[in-house]
């Protein structure tokens, strides 16, 4: 006999969790439309390794560095797990001196020991990494610019249009505030780190970050904050700033008013300003930004109350409501009422991270990650509370291909069903059957149903000895004319059912445009307004499509009558 396992809890990390079924379709369909954008754009992928060098990863973060994962001493190599893709993506660069432009993308798995709340995909292991930069030297504020169409496009895919904003900023005007409300040179990061949590608590606990724990003079933090970091908007605050005179003075200020007049100018030519705001709270605490920096926050982004709310409620109040309190400090917080979901996307410019680890060899580049997790647990919200009757499919098969017929003489068409099947993958068309050698009829529909496979490929043996088989559309209304499907060619098989998937993609999108829904792949989106410059004429049924079924219907439901009941399908 084996020996007894020792006992223990069987769960995942901390942070971590299985993805399956439909919700790894989900994920799946995020990643396709979000890469489709980046290939369109040009990108071209890279793969680096999980964990570098720690000394790559050092001091590179601000605050954050403290979420590295460190990993033991093997063989003489202090290594950590990567914090991001960025980091990465530099030492690659500065390590391929031939490399001196690439647009490049990269999807992957990071690791940050932060605080979870897993069902609002804030992860210890996550994929936050669909990155794409553009890295080389060009002309100002043009890949900026492209970044942020990049970004519209996006999130404009997946069904989110008008529900998300561009927080927009750059690091030399935050920089330039910070030096005319003096603040002291050692002190610019650190009090960015603190300026960079207006999203998430208000002014009041920001200030007293920066007084109680950075030190910063409070005459010196109440300038900052009553004339400056609290505002927002477009154009109109970027002429605010630039009629002050004291900040117009303030080299680090023109430049970066200066970038950013060329970047709304530029946006302006792609129409991609829809989207933007210039936001001056906005400063991203990773240390190697220094331009332009963004972020896309929806609804959920920001925290439901701020941490001295919660704190200030009475007793009695706060005790039945869920909150942060918890004597583990890495227990899960998903009911955190403290915590959001944070951004959804982030990124931005930095001209100098290729050159800490090059040397003289300097590489500019601006770049964006979509946090992928958080993408999937508000996309899945929605589909909740939309209650959507389109639901995400298990697979990708476009047909299930079945046996039909009874009796003690039935074979189940083994041969068949395997024969067509091979005609269909040789076809790149996506086809299974049940693995029964004697499938009932009910059972096979069930697996299809399961599965959410639009058309079911049915053989019985009559129809085979005239050179015919039948397709039927699986969910079709019951006074459908084509409910019980229709008679094809054998001999033409791979071509009819390719014409019909073909025909049911346009109907599909014609249906979804005239209810004004986006819908991505399954995933219903976000209502939208539907021009009618940009209707779908729709498309004529062809003759096959429209005419009867050869067989009677009645037919059909009265040999199904004589199977017996539905067997779970085989695994």
């Amino acid at each position: 006999m084996a020996p007894k396992a020792a006992k223990f809890d069987i769960k995942t990390p901390k942070g971590t969790k299985d993805w399956d079924g439909a919700d790894m379709v989900i994920r799946e369909k995020i990643f396709s439309t979000i890469t489709d954008v980046f290939k369109r754009h040009g990108g071209t992928t890279i793969d680096t390794p999980v964990f570098e060098l720690k000394e790559i990863l050092a001091g590179k973060y601000g605050e954050d560095s403290k979420l590295i994962y460190d990993l033991a001493d093997q063989g003489g190599e202090l290594c950590s797990l990567r914090y991001d893709l960025t980091v990465p993506f530099a030492r690659y660069l500065a390590m391929n001196k031939d490399i001196t432009s690439i647009k490049r993308y990269h999807i992957a798995k990071v690791y940050r020991r932060d605080q979870p709340a897993v069902s609002k995909g804030r992860m210890r292991e996550f994929v936050s990494c669909l990155f794409f930069d553009i890295a080389g030297v060009y002309d100002p504020m043009i890949p900026d610019a492209e970044i942020i169409c990049i970004i519209n496009e996006v999130f404009d895919s997946l069904g989110w249009k008008g529900t998300y904003t561009i927080k927009l900023n750059t690091r030399k005007i935050l920089d330039g505030i910070f030096q005319v409300c003096g603040v002291p040179e050692p002190m610019l990061r650190p009090v960015s780190s603190a300026v960079d949590k207006l999203d998430k608590m208000p002014w009041e606990d920001v200030r007293k970050e920066m007084v109680d724990e950075k030190g910063l003079d409070p005459a010196i933090a109440d300038k900052i904050g009553e004339s400056w970091v609290v505002l927002k908007g477009q154009r109109d605050l970027l002429e605010k700033l630039q009629a002050d005179e004291e900040l117009s003075a303030n080299e680090s200020m023109k430049q970066g008013m200066a970038d950013l007049d060329q970047l709304f100018t530029i946006l302006e030519y792609f129409d991609a300003m829809h989207t933007v705001s210039f936001d001056l709270s906005l400063a991203r605490g990773v240390f190697y930004y220094t331009g332009v920096i963004y972020e896309v926050v929806t609804e959920g982004s920001a925290p439901a109350v701020s941490a001295s709310q919660a704190a200030a409620e009475p007793a009695a109040k706060s005790s039945k409501k869920k909150g942060p309190k918890s004597a583990d400090p890495d227990a899960d917080r998903s009911d955190d009422p403290t915590l959001g979901i944070g951004s959804v996307a982030a990124g931005g410019r930095y001209d100098n991270l290729v050159g800490m680890f090059s040397g003289k060899t300097q590489v500019p580049c601006v770049g964006i990650s979509f946090g992928i997790d958080r993408i999937f647990s508000i996309t899945k919200a929605r589909m909740a509370a939309q209650k959507a009757t389109v639901k995400p499919r298990k697979n990708d098969v476009d047909i299930f291909v079945m046996a039909f017929g009874g009796g003690k003489d039935f074979t189940g068409l083994l041969k068949e069903r395997s024969q067509v099947c091979t005609r269909l993958w040789n076809a790149g068309i996506k086809a299974e059957f049940l693995y029964k050698v004697k499938p009932k009829l009910p059972a096979q529909f069930k697996a299809a149903e399961q599965n959410g496979v639009p058309f079911a490929l049915i053989l019985g043996e009559d129809e085979l000895a005239q050179g015919k088989v039948r397709i039927k559309e699986m969910g079709l209304a019951s006074d459908h004319p084509l409910k019980e499907g229709e008679l094809i060619s054998f001999e033409n098989l791979e071509d009819e059912v390719q014409q019909r998937l073909t025909l049911k993609k346009q109907l599909d999108s014609i249906t979804r445009e005239a209810a004004g829904l986006r819908v991505v792949h399954g995933i219903k989106g976000e209502d939208v307004q539907v021009s009618t410059s940009d209707s779908t004429t729709p498309v004529p049924m062809n003759a096959a499509t429209s005419s009867s079924t050869s067989a009677p219907a009645a037919e059909v439901a009265e040999r199904t009558a004589e199977e017996k009941p539905a067997e779970a399908p085989s695994s």
